[in-house]
């Protein structure tokens, strides 16, 4: 496991080392849970482990606690084993980007703030993120009901994100009895082939101007696999195919479409139903890390995602001021180049506590009603959840 150098022998630096020289791929990330518990004890945070497995480091208020600032990271990783190295002021390494660096950098700052009594701190490392059903995040969603979230994802250090967009899974498999291919019957390729042809006719229909608008607001379609097969008796094609979704299309909606142009003969199956989320530019969190960032001598640049994140999971339902940022390239995410600058990663530290001071400053000003502590609040506004 690489240590911190005499250039950059920070426990900050070596925090983040130690939590990527850590596998946690999605479904084994209790090793790194117990690196990021340990390094949170270790400043002074108060640690945990959930029944879902996340790993929780609570700052706890001076005082009643009154409301809190939930910073949301993620633990786990794709697959994909990379040398832990650091070179010239970069760390390599799974995870680096996505998104160890993001939550070591929450740890952090966390870690030394100065804020109003009243106001607790809890960093989240949720399991499960890289999955369709991001299981820590639906845990966390049902027992919290924050003043403010920031969701670690990269967005580099002068970006902050601000929305991401849906998505939509979709298994196609069509199966039937083998005819010899000089006859007159389609295989059964040919016949998925066209229903997928007739899918993104349907989907076309329902695109924007593509002149006019930005890859945010269209359908984007991808195909995750193909296969087929054939036994001698009964051949088969199956098609797993992906769909990245707007504000103005949800997966509830596109199901419905697909589902209305498709035969029976051709067996669906939908998974990952998420709703793209998108928050405004004048959001307190939005504020205060972009003024952080001007602070630091950068540029705020307001950023739109085409992928998903817990972003989209916790968003919608707790309704709080919410954005989310991180150190880091989010192009290199998932890829065999993944990298963080240290130096980066430092500034993101800086940035992070001037922000998170400054909004529970804000947050402080508007007193809540007399006798209203953060867990009444808390229960009070899980209550009223649809279906509760």
């Amino acid at each position: 496991m690489p240590t911190a150098t005499n250039t950059d022998s920070t426990r900050s630096v070596q925090a983040l080392i130690d939590l990527v020289s850590t596998p946690s791929v999605s479904g084994n990330e209790a090793a790194a849970v117990r690196v990021f518990v340990d390094h949170a004890e270790r400043l002074g945070l108060e640690a945990s482990v959930d029944e879902a497995g996340n790993g929780l480091a609570l700052r706890n208020a001076t005082g009643v606690e009154t409301r809190r600032i939930v910073l949301f990271g993620h633990i786990d990783t794709v697959p994909g084993e990379l040398a832990v190295e650091v070179i010239d002021g970069v760390l390599h390494g799974r995870g680096a980007v996505d998104a160890k660096g993001p939550l070591a950098a929450f740890l952090m700052a966390a870690s030394d703030l100065t804020v109003p009594d009243g106001v607790a701190i809890e960093v989240i490392a949720a399991v499960g993120e890289e999955t369709t059903d991001s299981p820590g995040a639906h845990f966390i969603r049902e027992r919290r009901a924050p003043a403010a979230c920031i969701i670690g994802e990269p967005s580099g250090w002068d970006g902050v994100t601000i929305g991401y967009k849906g998505r939509l899974l979709v298994k196609a498999e069509f199966r039937k009895e083998w005819s010899h291919t000089a006859g007159a019957d389609p295989s059964a390729a040919d016949t998925l082939h066209a229903w997928w042809s007739s899918v993104l006719n349907a989907i076309e229909e329902l695109q924007p101007d593509p002149s006019t608008t930005r890859l945010f607001d269209r359908v984007q379609t991808t195909i995750q696999s193909s296969i087929t097969s054939n036994d001698g008796l009964i051949e088969s094609a199956g098609m797993t195919s992906g769909f990245r979704l707007p504000l103005e299309i949800s997966p509830a909606q596109l199901e419905s479409t697909i589902r209305s142009l498709t035969p029976q003969t051709i067996d669906l199956r939908f998974t990952g139903h998420t709703e793209a989320y998108k928050t405004k530019r004048s959001d307190p969190v939005v504020r205060s890390l972009s003024t952080a960032i001007r602070a630091e001598g950068g540029t705020p640049h307001p950023k739109l995602k085409t992928g998903t994140a817990d972003f989209n999971v916790v968003g919608p339902a707790w309704d709080c001021p919410i954005a989310a940022y991180g150190p880091g390239d989010s192009a290199l995410d998932h890829t065999p180049q993944e990298r963080i600058d240290l130096d980066e990663y430092q500034r993101s530290i800086r940035i992070l506590t001037r922000a998170i001071e400054s909004l529970a400053d804000e947050l402080a000003m508007h007193e809540p009603q007399v006798g209203q502590s953060a867990e009444f609040r808390c229960a009070e506004r899980l209550s009223r959840r649809p279906g509760r």
